[in-house]
């Protein structure tokens, strides 16, 4: 494509993980950017994370086309995007949590602590679990035999528990990560790739690595996160195309607001896709599957053998082996060969085993494509047909009915013949876990033999029915997902907005002076809102909290408190103290005010303050996500509770943020001869000397407490103006 658009005057480009900073600002300059979906998203926290405007990289998000659509925007949207730091974990931790999980595996017996919820991938301990875990801790001296395990401190040992039970009995070596270069590399369970530098979160990815007996990297803190959503959702206009969003149209209209339009094949379909073997055991359909693929490969029909998992894929290969089977295995153990692979999976007699066919990409051509003789290829082509085409196995049911239409239609493209079957058994996670009782109890009344199949309509429709289950969980869990991250969205929209604002301004200086005349306000309107009584005296407590917390210093005659009675003097009272403190500031730093690496330091301690308390209130808002559900024992609505204590906790946040700055531009000195090297990249603590020894309280978190009644969002503001607060000085 990239010829047609330079020939129509086009710039195009691309947008891959690994490129330095300035060949992705080049990128972007291009009219049509190509790019992976984890590169945009992760480009667009990165952009909100930088201390310079020059370092951005992404320009305004205005036309996205996405291909393999329902996997991008359904599929992967369960998992948001996380750019994380390393919090302080001790590696031993891991080990020894690890090591006194398998004691707990094997004191679980018939369930005596604990069992496993497999449709939601979780561990309930019962009240001897927790008992036998606080006895083991004990037994260790991880804690001490005086502490219960309830203890607020020791909450986090139950978390870290959790995941190493998790790691045990949900993640599989070869099926959910593999171990490569004495690393974890999580496999994608859509696609089959590998995604090397992606870490799962809340401690399992640790745990499993304790499990491999593989060196142990610290767990990371979130610094930014989105969900494919809410990245999306924010460009103008967005569309795709994929072979099978049908199943998920509904999803489409209501997340996205995205029609779904079928295409009509370009030639009539005549696939035939045969009804499901349902076998009682794995071994049993195991045996028919290779059954099947050695009558296939007999005639020289080409077999394309669709596996969920690295496990089962090499697991069959063997086998095939054993027979003496030509055939070719696409995992994510080989995805460099993957084209190479595919393109020759329809040549005479060929077997190919490949884990999840998802976006593969590669068209598959009947008779091997051969680039150097079109005639031999058509003779191929031709061969292949009588013999019926492409014939698929799928090994498993997926969840998604999508991910087995996506294997299906990888054969009978263009109007060729093909033909696919599924082969299940009672053992497989889909059935077992929703279907086993249905099917089990149809194969008992029909009294089917061992190594017998069952094929019926029933069977058939019963499957489909637990896909459908799980498909409306997965949406359901999706929908939660975005219904909470909404809130978080619409508070990430508003502090990325205003770091843009510190990043675009000319003049910092002029944005420091209103943050400070706003918390200003703030602290007077407090003041007087606490007062019942007014004395002359009772301004001095304010001058000290100023003092105390801002490093703020105003002598008591400084300002005219004589009117302190009368009716209008709160307003004057506020209007010439905002005057003084700013002639405060405009003293102190009058030196370096056109110093434009001066402006520079400004902007960036403004936003590195907006940065840590942003970061602190993600991870508050992730400790309420995780216990809101608690609300609906007490009748109230978990998402409603969720939404109400959040946009509190933003209010304070704002609030925090302003305090913040105003407390650490009056408690910093900048020490002679040092403004020079005041810039983002280099400055470091020893450029400072402290007013009062007060930096160090400084570099403490400062959370904005109120002393008395917060005014209501829709009372009328303390400043008079007749509006309510929400659109007066309480607008965000």
């Amino acid at each position: 494509m990239g010829k047609i658009y330079s020939f129509l005057g086009l710039k195009t480009a691309i947008n891959i993980s690994g490129l330095s900073h300035d060949e992705k600002k080049n990128a972007y300059e291009a009219d049509i950017l190509y790019g992976t979906n984890n590169e945009f998203g992760f480009d667009y926290l990165r952009d909100n994370l930088i201390l310079d405007q020059s370092e951005k990289v992404q320009k305004t998000l205005s036309y996205a086309i996405i291909d393999e659509v329902d996997s991008i925007l359904i599929d992967e949207a369960r998992t948001p995007l996380i750019i994380s730091g390393q919090a302080k974990e001790s590696e031993k931790l891991f080990i020894t949590i690890n090591l006194l999980t398998k004691e707990v595996i094997k004191e679980n017996s018939n369930n005596s602590l604990y069992d496993l919820d497999e449709k939601a991938n979780n561990v309930n301990f019962n009240d001897s679990g927790f008992e036998f875990i606080e006895s083991l801790l004990k037994k260790n001296n991880i804690i001490a035999n005086d502490e219960s395990l309830y203890e607020a401190k020791n909450i986090k040992l139950i978390h870290n528990f959790y995941a190493a039970l998790k790691a045990h009995h949900f993640f599989h070596l070869d099926q959910h990560y593999v171990v490569q270069d004495k690393e974890v590399v999580i496999v994608d369970e859509f696609t089959g790739r590998l995604m090397p530098g992606r870490r799962w979160s809340d401690g399992i990815h640790q745990a499993i690595e304790a499990k491999e007996n593989i060196k142990i990297k610290k767990e990371n803190i979130t610094l930014a996160s989105i969900t494919f959503q809410n990245y999306f959702r924010q460009y103008e206009k967005i569309c795709g195309m994929t072979g099978t969003a049908d199943t998920e149209a509904f999803e489409f209209q209501f997340i996205y607001k995205l029609e779904t339009v079928i295409i009509p094949t370009h030639k009539k379909m005549i696939r035939k896709d045969n009804v499901d073997k349902v076998f009682k055991t794995s071994k049993e359909k195991l045996k028919a599957i290779i059954d099947e693929i050695k009558n296939c490969n007999r005639e020289g029909q080409p077999v394309l053998v669709g596996t969920t998992s690295i496990e089962s894929s090499e697991q069959i290969s063997k086998i095939l082996s054993k027979e003496k089977i030509k055939h070719q295995i696409l995992n994510a153990k080989f995805h460099e060969k993957e084209a190479q692979i595919i393109s020759q999976a329809g040549s005479t007699g060929m077997v190919t085993i490949a884990t999840n066919m998802a976006g593969r990409g590669t068209d598959i051509v009947l008779g091997g494509n051969i680039d150097s003789d079109k005639e031999l290829q058509k003779k191929n082509y031709q061969n292949v047909v009588e013999k019926g085409g492409l014939h698929i196995i799928g090994t498993e049911r997926h969840e998604s009915r999508r991910i087995d239409n996506q294997l299906r239609g990888r054969s009978g493209r263009q109007g060729d013949p093909g033909s696919s079957r599924f082969f299940l058994s009672l053992e497989d996670p889909l059935l077992r876990i929703f279907a086993s009782d249905r099917v089990a109890t149809i194969m008992d009344k029909l009294n089917m033999p061992e190594n017998e199949a069952i094929e019926h309509p029933w069977v058939s429709r019963a499957i489909e029915n637990s896909q459908k289950k799980v498909e409306g969980r997965n949406f359901e869990i999706r929908k939660q997902l975005l219904e909470f991250d909404d809130v978080y969205n619409d508070q990430r929209l508003v502090i990325y907005d205003r770091r843009n604002q510190i990043l675009e301004i000319d003049d910092p200086y002029k944005l420091l002076q209103e943050l400070i005349s706003d918390t200003l306000d703030l602290e007077v309107h407090i003041f007087f809102m606490g007062m019942e009584t007014k004395t002359n005296e009772s301004i001095d407590k304010l001058y000290e909290k100023l003092s105390s917390t801002y490093g703020i210093e105003i002598e008591p005659e400084t300002i005219d408190i004589s009117n302190f009675n009368k009716k209008n003097f709160k307003d004057k009272f506020a209007e010439d103290l905002n005057l003084h403190v700013l002639d405060l500031l405009s003293k102190k730093f009058s030196t370096y005010l056109k110093n434009p690496e001066f402006l520079k330091f400004i902007k960036s301690i403004m936003l590195q303050i907006s940065d840590e308390n942003w970061r602190e209130h993600l991870n508050a808002l992730d400790h309420l996500r995780q216990g809101i559900h608690l609300r609906g024992y007490a009748q109230k609505n978990p998402k409603q509770e969720f939404k109400r204590e959040a946009f509190e906790l933003f209010e304070n946040l704002i609030d925090t943020i302003k305090l913040s700055i105003t407390e650490f531009f009056f408690k910093v000195e900048i020490k002679e001869n040092k403004i020079n090297s005041l810039s983002e990249e280099n400055f470091t603590r020893d450029d400072f000397q402290t007013s009062s020894n007060q930096l160090d309280q400084t570099n403490k978190k400062t959370t904005f407490i109120r002393d008395n009644k917060k005014i209501g969002r829709n009372e009328q503001c303390y400043c008079g103006s007749g509006k309510k607060y929400k659109h007066c000085h309480g607008k965000i």
